[in-house]
């Protein structure tokens, strides 16, 4: 199981619509460094979701259900979606602040390429941010 974190707007999209819709295409995305991350997705891998611009803060996790297809929103067939699910919402958000006061962290995705909407999350990162967050579900 590999881990990512995936970034929304929450006026956009929010956790909370996320869970409302169940399965969700993740759309829209439209930089090749993400898309590249995207396509790597396999079912079954972990992903936080993190709100963007207003909370900067990882809010709830969610689990990959359906690999790399074409992107039904894009005008050319270069971009690539992959279906996320909710798992549940983060008991304590875990704050970009946070995050960056962390020297454990200080190699994390989303602190060296603060910009990139997909990216991907190491083992150890993941663990530490699951601590932050309270989160409880073993995932190795």
């Amino acid at each position: 199981m590999a881990f990512w974190l995936i970034k929304s707007e929450p006026d956009a999209f929010s956790w909370d619509e996320q869970v409302a819709n169940g399965v969700e295409p993740w759309t829209g995305v439209r930089n090749h460094q993400a898309k590249k991350n995207l396509a790597a997705m396999k079912n079954g891998d972990r992903a936080f979701f993190y709100h963007s611009n207003v909370q900067r803060a990882i809010v709830g996790v969610v689990e990959v259900v359906r690999e790399a297809y074409p992107d039904p929103t894009a005008e050319t067939g270069q971009w690539v979606c992959v279906d996320v699910k909710a798992v549940g919402p983060m008991p304590q958000p875990v704050t970009l602040a946070e995050i960056k006061q962390s020297a454990e962290l200080e190699d994390l995705a989303l602190v060296r390429q603060s910009r990139l909407s997909v990216c991907p999350v190491s083992a150890d990162h993941w663990d530490i941010l699951c601590r932050m967050g309270g989160w409880k579900e073993p995932v190795r």
